[in-house]
């Protein structure tokens, strides 16, 4: 599949950054201490902000008080933390006024997980903290659209779970699951699926972007 934009919305983890076994062992661990189901933890971990985690699994809890703990944990925990496939090459060869970071992390972890991943820190960020409400709300993506200067249907975004697609669906905006996260028909809502980065071949031209998607294989 073939699209145009102006600029590519990256989410980070699970589409730049391989950090799920650190993600489910600061959650498992926070869920354990807290007399809480860990595998419910869990699933509402994926793709929203942790202060939204933990509004939604213990509301009976401070939840600025528990995020910050959370937060802590998980700059703490860079075990594994890695840059997947095609990451580095496209943050690289991507001009810096087209392409955004729009992650539910807080900038410091984002900060904390792209140094351990060796990748750059984007010129362009939306984290946790510039947001009153995470995906699958519209409007982390809305900010990565205007943080560019661009209209939403300007911008094509990467995204690893279903609450980021609905986000970036409810933006107004394109969206290409990469399946490091989750299965292929939890991500079927996309407009294009790629098996990792390294399948989307991007073109830098005059008037913007070509995205060439290689579909993954049928097992995916």
């Amino acid at each position: 599949m073939i699209f145009k934009a102006r600029a590519i919305l990256f989410d980070m983890d699970g589409v730049l950054i391989d950090s799920a076994p650190a993600v489910e062992r600061v959650w498992r661990k926070w869920a354990h201490a807290r007399h809480l189901d860990p595998d419910k933890v869990v699933a509402q971990a994926h793709g929203r902000r942790s202060i939204e985690t933990i509004r939604a699994v213990a509301p009976q809890m401070d939840a600025g008080r528990e995020n910050a703990k959370v937060e802590q944990m998980e700059i703490d925990d860079k075990e594994g933390v890695t840059a997947l496939p095609g990451a580095f090459d496209l943050m690289r060869r991507l001009p810096p006024e087209q392409f955004a970071l729009v992650t539910s992390a807080t900038r410091p972890l984002a900060v904390a997980r792209l140094g351990y991943a060796g990748l750059p820190i984007p010129r362009h960020m939306v984290t946790a903290d510039d947001v009153v409400h995470g995906k699958p709300s519209p409007e982390p993506y809305l900010k990565g659209a205007a943080l560019l200067g661009l209209a939403p249907a300007e911008c094509i975004v990467c995204e690893d779970t279903p609450a980021g697609i609905a986000s970036a669906h409810a933006a107004g905006m394109r969206a290409i699951a990469v399946g490091n996260t989750y299965p292929a028909r939890e991500l079927a809502a996309a407009d294009a699926m790629a098996a990792s980065l390294e399948g989307i071949a991007i073109e830098v031209r005059a008037d913007g972007l070509l995205l060439i998607i290689n579909a993954p294989s049928r097992s995916t």
